[in-house]
């Protein structure tokens, strides 16, 4: 008797196994899908840490002009167009994708 018990819960078991990878095989993934908003605020990340990283211990008084009004814009449109349209989840992960492998000079 308790073999058959066994039997059953380990058939249960594989069954419950076997509908788990069946549906995780049917279920689209979207986490690779971005938005053209996203990808926006992505260039925009981009542009902005190229920036930051020409003038690392700079204030924002001590840049170039034309340096200065450039870091400006783009603060601010991080702020209209991402931060005020974006969960905080997407910010971060556009944040953390910033490409950050590129040299001085581009």
């Amino acid at each position: 008797m308790p073999s058959i018990i066994l039997l059953a819960i380990g058939v249960g078991v594989a069954a419950i196994l076997l509908g788990s990878v069946a549906l995780s095989f049917l279920t689209p993934i979207n986490d690779f899908e971005v938005s053209p908003l996203e990808k926006k605020c992505q260039g925009i990340a981009n542009e902005g840490y190229k920036m930051h990283t020409l003038y690392p211990d700079s204030h924002p008084d001590e840049l170039p002009e034309r340096d200065r009004n450039q870091l400006k814009y783009l603060d601010d449109l991080w702020i209209k167009e991402c931060v005020s349209a974006l969960p905080a989840d997407i910010l971060f992960k556009v944040i953390n994708n910033v490409e950050r492998d590129f040299l001085h000079g581009e």
